[in-house]
């Protein structure tokens, strides 16, 4: 049998973290993920998907992911029940995750938060990711303020000054 699940969305809101009685760590959190097609009204809904990870993991989910974080996780669907206090039988479908990746820059995160003053719950918190994700990516190469390598080539000759290369044709492996 196979059980996996892939979802890239953006928390609804910051990690929960809690610790069970025997100290293992625990986080739930909420993920908005956009569908892949449009409503009649031709607006992009989103599915709002329970998480839950666990012990190391969950520790570093609740101290670098906030609430509109874009994150990728991986997992598997659990089903669980449990009797609430009213005596009624509940039952709670989450993913439980095995791994998450964070899929912006801390820098990205915050200058979208600016921009949109957190949240964004009309598309599932996506109408900015494409814009800030162009910035992003022209700003790639250029030294500047959101702490990105500077990968630019030196045009300077690797190989020195000299325009002829001193080998010999015994060298040559042909």
């Amino acid at each position: 049998m196979i059980n996996n699940v892939v979802l890239v969305g953006r928390l609804t809101r910051d990690p929960d973290l809690r610790y069970t009685s025997n100290g293992s760590a625990v986080a739930t959190f909420n993920l908005a993920v956009n569908r892949n097609f449009t409503n009649q009204s031709g607006e992009r809904e989103a599915d709002f998907v329970n998480c839950v990870i666990w012990r190391k993991s969950a520790e570093t989910l609740a101290n670098y992911a906030k609430k509109g974080t874009l994150l990728g996780v991986v997992g598997r669907i659990q089903t669980r029940n449990y009797e609430n206090q009213q005596g009624q039988r509940v039952y709670v479908t989450e993913v439980v995750c095995e791994n998450f990746q964070l899929l912006e820059s801390k820098n990205a995160s915050n200058q979208r938060q600016q921009q949109t003053g957190g949240f964004d719950n009309n598309a599932g918190g996506f109408n900015d990711f494409s814009q800030n994700n162009q910035n992003t990516q022209s700003s790639f190469g250029q030294s500047s303020s959101n702490d990105m390598p500077n990968f630019d080539r030196d045009n300077s000759n690797p190989f020195g000054n000299s325009s002829s290369i001193d080998i010999s044709d015994d060298d040559l492996p042909f």
